[in-house]
């Protein structure tokens, strides 16, 4: 098959890498997942992107697109088909009164220190090596989600190299239906070789981790999740509870805490209250220190992650069944992220991530070498069991592909059959085919999509 690409790709500028180049291995898989394309394509620039969809069109093999390359189900990468690695599109240029412009291929770390000179940040994610356009596609949860809202919520048009090998942009005012769709429909609409932001002036924040005995867990959380309902937007938070690598069922809950402006002290203040305060390192730090730098997880073993968003009056249910999962032995690290403030400033139809009511984001990350995997994603349904009824929908960046159910619970059936109206305009073959959100389309069944 790969014959069916040399024509298509004789202006093609960027590298190309195929299986027996010494690069290859590093090449064909992402930083969390192990996969065996038949080539890995990195175009130079954008008219080498348009080279590449047009030859992967040609070739009738499977596609993926990379960005950063953190998808924990592996999008960036396929078994016997076609990547399109963006990492040379990775450019910042920040324009006036605020605006920023960055390449497809850009990692958060890199932007947020191309942006520090400038006093200027974009809310993101919380690690530095993350793609900027995985996530700001299916929503960006991070350290300004509060006060500053989601990724997607900052972006002001987005430029897409489509199926067809053309370019166009999406904004309010042009393909405003595609914008739509690009802000929290997962990217099965094109490549988004650039973006556009709106940035907001950051210095620096108020970030750290506060750690209690586990012994506390019930009310350490519950408490967290009272005063974080009431909290200032400029505090966002999560906890983290039951770390298999930190001691499972007696390691400490770690509560960190970052907050935007000069009321710092006085809104993490209550949270110093909550327990017997183990560690307590929060200071202020420029917003680059507080991004994880990320990791590359080791051949041979794998991860298993779930989600679920806990709507308000499924708090206090879901914390008690979380405080009792993890006082007893389990593979799973688990994570509550804080929502509200401005992610419930914008209308649930808005875009095309809906879950902007939830309070709660819940997360389960569990790993284990392949030959024990099914043990680890066994003891992770048998959670996920007592924790799904509090939970409505789940959060497309932090799933794997283990439950057809929690991917296609990612979208409404309202936003689902939307977004199938969509991708039958701009990408009909279902090139881009790759994402969850592609995948329920699909399963939709051609009548019910072209409704």
């Amino acid at each position: 098959m790969l014959t069916t690409l040399e024509p298509h790709l004789t202006d093609f500028t960027g590298t190309v890498i195929t299986p027996d180049l010494p690069e290859y291995a590093a090449a064909a898989r992402t930083a969390l997942v192990e996969a065996a394309p038949d080539i890995v394509l990195r175009p130079r620039d954008i008219t080498d992107v348009q080279r590449a969809v047009r030859a992967a069109a040609a070739s009738e093999l499977p596609l993926a697109v990379r960005g950063g390359g953190h998808s924990f189900a592996g999008l960036g990468t396929v078994d016997g088909g076609i990547v399109i690695d963006l990492g040379s599109l990775d450019s910042v240029e920040v324009l006036d009164g605020g605006r920023v412009v960055l390449g497809g291929g850009a990692t958060w770390g890199g932007v947020a220190e191309a942006l520090a000179p400038h006093g200027l940040a974009i809310s993101s994610g919380d690690s530095a090596s993350v793609g900027v356009g995985g996530l700001t596609l299916s929503g960006g949860i991070g350290w300004m989600v509060r006060s500053r809202g989601l990724a997607l919520d900052s972006l002001v048009s987005a430029q897409l190299v489509t199926a067809d090998g053309e370019t166009l942009t999406a904004s309010r005012d042009q393909h405003p239906d595609l914008f739509w769709a690009l802000r929290g429909g997962g990217g099965g609409f094109g490549i988004v070789v650039a973006f556009e932001f709106q940035a907001q002036q950051l210095e620096a924040m108020t970030f750290g981790t506060l750690a209690f005995p586990a012994g506390e867990t019930a009310q350490v959380i519950a408490g967290w999740a009272a005063h974080m309902r009431q909290a200032p937007r400029t505090l966002a938070s999560t906890v983290r509870i039951a770390d298999p690598f930190a001691g499972g069922v007696d390691a400490p809950i770690v509560i960190t805490v970052a907050a935007t402006d000069e009321l710092a002290e006085a809104a993490i203040a209550p949270l110093r209250e909550l327990g017997t305060v183990s560690s307590d390192d929060v200071r202020r730090r420029p917003y680059l220190d507080a991004l994880e730098p990320g990791m590359t997880l080791p051949s041979g073993l794998r991860l298993t992650v779930r989600s679920g968003f806990v709507p308000a009056a499924h708090v206090d249910a879901a914390l008690a069944e979380v405080a009792a999962v993890a006082s007893a032995p389990q593979p799973a690290t688990i994570a509550l992220h804080s929502l509200g403030g401005a992610v419930s400033d914008v209308g649930v139809d808005e875009t095309a991530f809906t879950h902007r009511r939830a309070e709660l984001l819940v997360t389960t990350f569990a790993g284990g070498p392949a030959a024990a995997f099914a043990g680890v994603r066994s003891g992770v349904d048998a959670v996920w069991s007592r924790l799904a009824p509090h939970t409505d929908g789940a959060y497309a960046n932090f799933l794997d592909d283990s439950s057809p159910d929690a991917v296609a619970s990612i979208h409404p059936e309202a936003t689902l059959r939307r977004l199938a109206r969509i991708k039958a305009t701009y990408d009909p073959g279902f090139l881009f085919s790759g994402t969850p959100a592609s995948a329920a389309i699909a399963n939709l069944g051609a009548d019910e999509g072209e409704r």
